[in-house]
């Protein structure tokens, strides 16, 4: 048994915009309020984003410091054996630099929780 033939017309309906006019400035979520930066509370915020910084950026570093002093080996010539131990050294400099400024971000931070 055959079924009938149905009529198979639909409408789409299309439109376009541009992303220009979707987008304005004066309506968006997000305020640079310059009062809010100098209050207690916004000075806070900033230093936690300063410690978040210099926290992730120590544990980054420490650990490309650490993959990159385990790839240095005598046995690959004499200026590669050099570069690499330059390079570790170096990475090494960075991650204490960057634990030292995690160290007094956070006695920065927490001084002003103080009072």
């Amino acid at each position: 048994m055959e079924e009938p033939q149905r009529a198979r017309s639909h409408t789409v309906t299309t439109t376009t915009s541009s992303f220009a006019e979707n987008f304005s400035t004066t309506s968006s979520s997000f305020a640079y309020d310059r009062e809010f930066l100098r209050t207690v509370p916004g000075l806070l915020i900033v230093a936690e984003i300063g410690l978040c910084f210099n926290g992730s950026a120590f544990v980054l570093y420490l650990s490309a410091a650490i993959v990159d002093a385990s790839s240095v080996s005598p046995e690959r010539g004499n200026h590669n054996f050099n570069s690499w131990a330059a390079s570790s050294f170096f990475a090494f400099l960075v991650t204490i630099c960057y634990a030292g400024n995690t160290y007094f971000s956070f006695t920065a931070w927490r001084s002003r929780t103080m009072q």
